[in-house]
């Protein structure tokens, strides 16, 4: 869906190659893009006639496991990351498909599996290598350079290139507690109201996700549920197996499921679990809004749109947040939105082009009957490329500082090409 072509394309090997592709670009007033994993629907890695620096070379990770830090270049996807610190058994919080870029979501928040009990990836950063727009170098945290620091943790690509993460690691794994039960669609409503009152209850080592689309053909469920509407529960719990399964056999035991496959599984496995759900080649455009509450109105609305997918492969998952992600201040990292419970994503995702129009209508008209019921916030990684007047939904009361940090690190804005924050001097 994305039909643009750069200039030119700089395939880098390291932070040499990235200083003089931004020093060539700004010597020569070229739009600059930036690839990281390439995974984000919105496509801003590229642009017309500009130049792409592609740091997709660049997939080094190096873990240790002494202090439980990792180094990550910022080529990686979740899966390079992910192999090597689970050789220690160790992690940090992450998305939920590993062919995800760590740059983009890091720095655009990023939530996953383990976020209610260890925040965000943002809370999970130390410190960063970047090349700004001047074409220098900075390593910057708490100590220095401390407010590119603060802008990093979830202001985009807005402010340079990332060539280095450092993160905190956690004991994880190699096992987890996790999988999916699965429902009919006609018992839609009970799942749901079942779902809203015992996630509430959930520890922070417990997250529980509902997602509901057309069964796709798993070897765990019988042919004839194949292409029809199910109801899908996904858990996790970090932690003590056998605890564990105590805190999540209510799901197990409720209703009349039609698939449970829940137990022990190795921790890359389960990260990988939602891949084959993503391959690339599809046509994608997704709407998100966060959510305090899963009101009556708003499960009615769910239940009556997953009855009308527009394509068996589009899906709308309710992501549980929460824990510790909202025990750390709006004001104290970029992201802003520590107020939600839940984050609701519709991903619609089709084949053809033909299809475009019906698929984007459909999915702009369910974010808009959603409007009313959301907090108002979203969160900028699940932002398409249409979306640039919701800036202000992404950071809240922090633009206006993320505004002048921008014109202090890239005042002429040479890193536009994102969700992005214009500098004061632009605003």
């Amino acid at each position: 869906m994305i039909n643009r072509f750069p200039g030119l394309i700089v395939r880098c090997a390291g932070v040499a190659d990235v200083k003089h592709a931004v020093d060539f670009a700004r010597k020569h007033d070229l739009l600059i893009s930036v690839r990281g994993g390439g995974h984000n629907i919105a496509g801003s890695c590229l642009t017309d006639g500009g130049l792409m620096i592609d740091l997709s070379q660049m997939r080094g990770v190096r873990v240790d496991p002494v202090t439980k830090t990792a180094r990550v270049e910022p080529g990686c996807t979740l899966a390079d990351f992910d192999h090597e610190a689970q050789a220690f058994e160790l992690a940090t919080p992450v998305g939920i498909n590993s062919t995800t870029g760590i740059a983009g979501l890091t720095l655009g928040g990023g939530f996953g599996w383990l976020s209610r009990k260890y925040g965000m990836t943002v809370d999970n950063l130390l410190s960063a290598d970047v090349v700004t727009a001047d074409g220098n170098l900075l390593t910057v945290s708490q100590d220095s350079h401390a407010d590119l620091f603060w802008a990093l943790r979830g202001g985009g690509g807005n402010f340079g290139i990332i060539t280095s993460f450092k993160f905190q690691l956690h004991q994880v794994g190699p096992q987890v507690l996790s999988g999916l039960v699965v429902y009919p669609y006609q018992h839609a409503r009970q799942v749901l109201q079942f779902y809203r009152e015992f996630s509430a209850t959930l520890p922070d080592e417990a997250v529980v996700w509902a997602v509901m689309r057309k069964a796709p053909p798993l070897p765990f469920l019988a042919e004839e549920w194949h292409g029809k509407e199910v109801v899908i529960l996904a858990v996790f719990y970090e932690g003590d197996v056998s605890v564990g399964k105590v805190v999540l056999d209510p799901i197990r035991a409720f209703g009349n499921s039609i698939a449970d496959v829940v137990g022990p599984h190795v921790y890359t496995s389960w990260q990988q679990a939602f891949d084959p759900l993503l391959t690339s080649g599809a046509r994608n455009y997704w709407k998100s809004h966060n959510l305090s509450e899963l009101s009556d109105e708003v499960l009615d609305l769910l239940i009556t749109r997953a009855g009308n997918l527009p394509t068996p492969q589009t899906e709308i998952f309710v992501a549980q947040v929460g824990g510790q992600i909202s025990r750390i201040g709006n004001d104290e990292t970029a992201y802003a939105n520590r107020d939600a419970k839940y984050i609701v994503n519709v991903h619609t995702r089709w084949d053809t082009a033909p299809e475009d129009e019906q698929n984007v209508q459909w999915t702009r008209s369910f974010f808009n009957e959603l409007a009313p019921f959301a907090t108002g916030g979203v969160y900028v990684n699940f932002m398409a490329q249409d979306e640039e007047t919701r800036i202000q939904a992404a950071y809240g009361l922090n633009l206006e500082r993320l505004s002048e940090i921008k014109s202090k690190y890239d005042r002429h804005n040479m890193f536009r090409s994102n969700q992005n924050i214009l500098p004061t001097a632009f605003a």
